[in-house]
């Protein structure tokens, strides 16, 4: 394969599948600068990655998110994020991008406030919600993240109780 063929495959495969650069860079980001800085960081970072990419061990797609979630957690770790931290109000245009983009006619209140809960996780629990909003199965989730698929259950089942604390808590007194 040229150089040439080389680099128009991987454009034609960031471009299949630019979704996860997106959901990825949108949810650990605090503003649209940060969100397109870290896109740019993520598209970079898999076209040194590339030439080690084997379909054979793995989908494009579960490279991809591996690739991306490892940038977006290393830089979050960089910039040592910290409770006082302040992200961008969600708005419809973030959840689009962040839950699929099926377009949301009206912003849902519990959705955006599921949002920014999920905003508050640790980055590596962060990765897994979004792992488990796609339909990620639980060896994908492992794969990418390399964690066990025992620590991938228990994890989420964690996430998901905590979630569901706080969005009780937040439907009781109406925040």
């Amino acid at each position: 394969m040229t150089a040439r063929q080389h680099q128009q495959r991987f454009e034609s495969l960031l471009h299949e599948h630019r979704r996860i650069v997106f959901k990825v860079a949108g949810l650990y980001s605090r503003s649209a600068a940060d969100r397109d800085d870290l896109a740019q960081e993520i598209s970079a970072q898999l076209w040194r990655s590339f030439g080690g990419y084997d379909e054979a061990r793995a989908k494009f797609s579960t490279w991809m998110y591996r690739i991306a979630l490892n940038v977006a957690i290393s830089q979050a770790r960089r910039e040592r994020w910290s409770e006082s931290d302040r992200f961008e109000p969600l708005e419809t245009h973030h959840l689009e991008t962040v839950g699929g983009g099926e377009g949301i006619a009206e912003p849902d209140e519990r959705l955006a406030a599921l949002y920014a809960f999920i905003g508050q996780l640790d980055p590596l629990n962060r990765a897994l919600i979004l792992l488990y909003l796609e339909d990620r199965n639980y060896t994908e989730m492992a794969e990418i993240l390399g964690i066990s698929e025992t620590n991938v259950a228990t994890k989420i089942s964690r996430i998901k109780q905590k979630l569901r604390g706080q969005m009780t808590a937040a439907q009781t007194t109406g925040a």
